[in-house]
């Protein structure tokens, strides 16, 4: 009966476990708008960017709150071995004359006789010790500041708007990189995809025309130099696909990274790869954008980093300026001695004024105008540069697009012409060579086909990337 059992929990967790494996391989199918929010929230560079932002909002409040009061406390305790005490002594009327002591003082000092003829004796007598301390106390300091002038403090509140939108915008190129990544492998899968779907329906015309040739071989219609050239052919198309099969795996694997999913995720395109009037349509209109050079990232950036080093010199000035601050001390103790002169409460202000620096801050001013205007100098070459580039990158897609429609003449006519030969050649009025000299222009032509429109494609997102459009996209599921 044991046994029974656990043959029974045996079966059921591979039961489980098959049932699991089921799961984790059952495909998922992704537009290019789904692998695009799926980048956008589990990318790894897209989650570092995000904690880089907070971690920006947390520097910019350290900064604002060097300039808010700040309060700390201080606490000590003191034993001390030994209490250290002084002794005043007194003067005291006496009609008893006691000689004086050199080493303490005590004794008379003076006398004086009355009418009667007594005497009356001023003598120093010993007083009572008073300690000057305690044996065990604990102290307590709360002391609270102010800053109330900084050049430093306002330069880096007037930094702190700037260091947020360099977060920011650090934050834009990294989405702008992201889905242009994830587009391109996208497009590249689809390409991919494509070219196996067309060289496995050409290998079945191939595998069908040389079962037809090899029967016709057996009859003696056809030499057997034509049944051995299909195979070549044949097996061609077939190392060919092994190469597009693997090109796919690891293309998938890139995907799968890129977008954030399980390595046991088995992904499905869901997108077929644009064509046609569609992708001559979508081109053309971006040959026709105007560049808007305010909201390129890169244009952006150095914009930001112009304001930091502008920031940077105001910064220098301002140690030409006073630093003033104010406090407040409050301090308890457990015990006092019976001579305390530390104050309990105390307010004061604090004042730093730079005098003279032998030319030190002057040199370190000049060194930062230097700066700042090699950096406007530098903001104009990649303006300049920004406009060169847009025109480089519409002029590419004019080209490509060109290319893609001339590649796709070239497609259909040697599709009609490999149909044709294909037909001679079963009638007996086309030789072998010839149907492989068009097999192989057939393939090379519609290789091309597909690797234009990929280059397209590519070139589009480059153009879409540069002019920051066509980049909305919501991660809301």
């Amino acid at each position: 009966m044991i046994r029974k059992y656990k043959q029974l929990l045996v079966l059921a967790v591979m039961m489980f476990a098959g049932t699991m494996v089921s799961f984790s391989q059952e495909a998922e199918k992704l537009t290019l708008n789904e692998a695009l929010k799926k980048a956008l929230q589990k990318n790894t560079n897209i989650v570092n960017s995000k904690l880089d932002l907070k971690i920006t909002q947390k520097k910019i409040w350290e900064i604002t709150a060097q300039g808010l009061p700040h309060i700390s406390a201080k606490a000590a305790y003191q034993h001390l071995f030994v209490v250290p005490s002084i002794n005043f002594p007194s003067t005291q009327l006496s009609s008893t004359n006691v000689p004086i002591d050199p080493n303490t003082g005590l004794g008379t000092v003076s006398h004086l006789q009355l009418s009667t003829g007594e005497n009356i004796y001023l003598n120093n007598v010993a007083g009572f010790p008073i300690e000057l301390g305690v044996k065990d106390n604990v102290s307590t300091d709360i002391t609270v500041s102010q800053l109330i002038f900084s050049g430093a403090y306002f330069i880096g509140l007037q930094a702190t708007k700037a260091y947020d939108n360099l977060a920011k915008q650090n934050d834009e190129k990294t989405r702008l990189d992201v889905i242009e990544t994830v587009v391109n492998t996208y497009h590249m899968l689809q390409l991919g995809e494509e070219s196996r779907k067309i060289l496995t329906q050409n290998l079945n015309n191939i595998t069908k025309t040389l079962s037809e040739i090899t029967e016709m071989n057996k009859q003696g219609f056809v030499e057997a130099t034509d049944v051995d050239q299909l195979e070549v052919t044949a097996n061609n198309v077939r190392n060919l696909m092994n190469q597009i099969d693997s090109n796919l795996d690891l293309g998938y694997r890139l995907m799968k990274i890129q977008i954030g999913a399980e390595e046991s995720t088995r992904i499905v395109l869901a997108d077929e790869m644009e064509s046609g009037d569609s992708l001559v349509g979508s081109s053309m209109k971006l040959t026709g954008e105007h560049f808007n050079i305010d909201n390129n990232v890169d244009y952006k950036l150095i914009k930001s980093n112009e304001k930091f080093t502008k920031l940077d010199l105001n910064l220098s000035i301002s140690n030409y300026l006073p630093i003033i601050s104010g406090f407040y001390n409050h301090n308890i103790q457990s015990s006092a001695a019976a001579f305390n002169f530390q104050p309990k409460d105390l307010i004061g202000i604090n004042l730093s004024l730079p005098i003279f620096s032998s030319g030190e801050r002057l040199a370190v001013v000049s060194q930062k105008r230097l700066t700042y205007e090699k950096m406007q100098n530098t903001r104009e070459f990649v303006s300049k540069s920004l406009f060169m580039q847009a025109s480089q990158y519409q002029n590419d897609v004019k080209l490509k697009l060109e290319k893609y429609l001339n590649q796709k003449k070239s497609k259909e006519l040697s599709d009609v012409i490999y149909q044709r030969t294909m037909e001679k050649y079963k009638q007996g009025m086309a030789s072998s060579m010839d149907l492989m000299t068009v097999q192989n222009q057939y393939l090379t032509n519609l290789t091309a086909y597909y690797q234009s429109i990929y280059d397209l494609q590519t070139a589009k997102s480059k153009l879409e990337k540069l002019f920051n459009i066509n980049q909305d996209i919501s991660t809301k599921q």
